[in-house]
């Protein structure tokens, strides 16, 4: 590392450091002001509001990281270009290529902490934070699962109602499966208390568990009671009962994974929101690389030029990324269009923006004017 890379990483760090944690700590105070009453109501205890912020921390960073780039590097470029360095730099035979590589890093790094902590953390804040409001209201811990749920096995044509189940420990209350034929004509009905799932041999363990069987007319042909019955070869998991009710928003990549393994048979259409998303996961990070791209050449003053005027300019461009993050997102979860199209389409198209106002600047062009017709 030559001295003009610390150099830059040192003008260039500390604002960014400041920014992130400015952003941080304005978020902190505002959410503590907004669920103060309800934590001293609940009487949560000081533990359970510390975990509740620290499962918080992984969004708020992948939120912030970008914001903090983007104005930490236009405002360390601002002023090393009102100071003159920027010339003096390429005046000393250092190509703007060169200046800009230690930056480049730093997006880089920014890409590799955001990608892992979008790989599961962040994704499931809002989930984990819904669930820790329920525990301090309701005073007691609350298991993940579904409670009144319905499903229904389009491949082997099975419908399941649960009164309660819980995926962490496998188990389920009050079950009710139905089995139909091709023709969709009910045949085989299970009824029990209470069921376990054994994950290593695949067996579903009824108790108090009451089999039907009916023929085509709906006419009982058999009935038989077990206090245990254990059925093997069914493909449905707690996991995969449940997952039909899961949010893809608040989903990490393993569980986006698992449910569009689990769930290959579900429509296009459904599954739509899932694709979508994983590759959104992996598509976010690379806004921290984008960024440097887009914000670098618009700071970068030399000459005449109106640093205002690239500032805006950067601001406007990663208010476009944003908007059109969005609208793709919105697209793809409806199956307007590809999911990795809308995870990946604005990534792609300002970072070509990026690269392409990167090249002009190198190259000593003046970067594209835009007016409005008439002006």
């Amino acid at each position: 590392m030559t001295i003009l890379d610390r150099y830059l990483l040192n003008k260039f760090l500390v604002p960014f450091f400041y920014c992130v944690t400015g952003f941080i700590s304005v978020w902190l105070v505002w959410d503590l002001s907004v669920n103060l009453p309800d934590f001293l109501s609940g009487h949560a205890t000081l533990s359970l509001v510390v975990r509740y912020y620290l499962l918080q921390i992984p969004s708020v960073i992948v939120l912030s990281v970008p914001v903090g780039l983007l104005l930490s590097l236009l405002y360390t470029l601002t002023q090393m270009s009102r100071r003159n360095e920027i010339i003096s730099m390429l005046c000393a035979g250092q190509s703007l290529y060169r200046v800009f590589l230690p930056l480049v890093a730093v997006g880089l790094v920014m890409t590799g902490i955001l990608v892992l902590l979008n790989y599961e953390l962040a994704p499931q804040a809002g989930s984990s934070s819904e669930q820790i409001k329920s525990e301090i209201k309701s005073g007691q811990k609350i298991t993940k699962g579904a409670g009144q749920h319905l499903f229904r096995n389009r491949e082997d044509r099975r419908l399941w109602y649960l009164r309660w189940l819980n995926t962490q420990g496998n188990q389920a209350a009050q079950l009710e499966i139905i089995q139909q034929n091709e023709s969709g004509i009910v045949t085989e009905k299970w009824y029990a208390s209470y069921a376990q799932y054994v994950p290593a041999t695949k067996t579903w363990v009824l108790q108090g568990a009451h089999h039907v069987t009916v023929d085509e007319s709906g006419n009982l042909v058999s009935a038989d009671s077990s206090s245990r019955l254990e059925i093997k070869g069914w493909k449905e998991t707690p996991w995969k009962i449940a997952s039909s009710t899961m949010n893809s928003e608040f989903l990490g990549l393993p569980e986006l994974t698992d449910y569009l393994r689990y769930n290959a048979e579900f429509p296009k259409t459904r599954l739509a929101p899932y694709v979508t998303h994983w590759n959104y996961r992996w598509a976010l990070p690379w806004v921290c690389l984008v960024v440097i791209f887009l914000a670098g050449p618009m700071g970068v003053v030399i000459g005449r030029q109106g640093i205002m005027g690239g500032v805006a300019g950067a601001i406007g461009l990663f208010a476009g990324l944003i908007f059109s993050s969005s609208l793709f997102i919105a697209l793809g979860k409806g199956d307007r269009i590809p999911g990795w199209i809308a995870g990946w389409g604005p990534i792609l198209i300002f970072l070509a923006i990026g690269l392409y106002l990167f090249w002009v600047k190198a190259t000593g062009r003046e970067l594209p004017k835009f007016r409005l017709p008439g002006l």
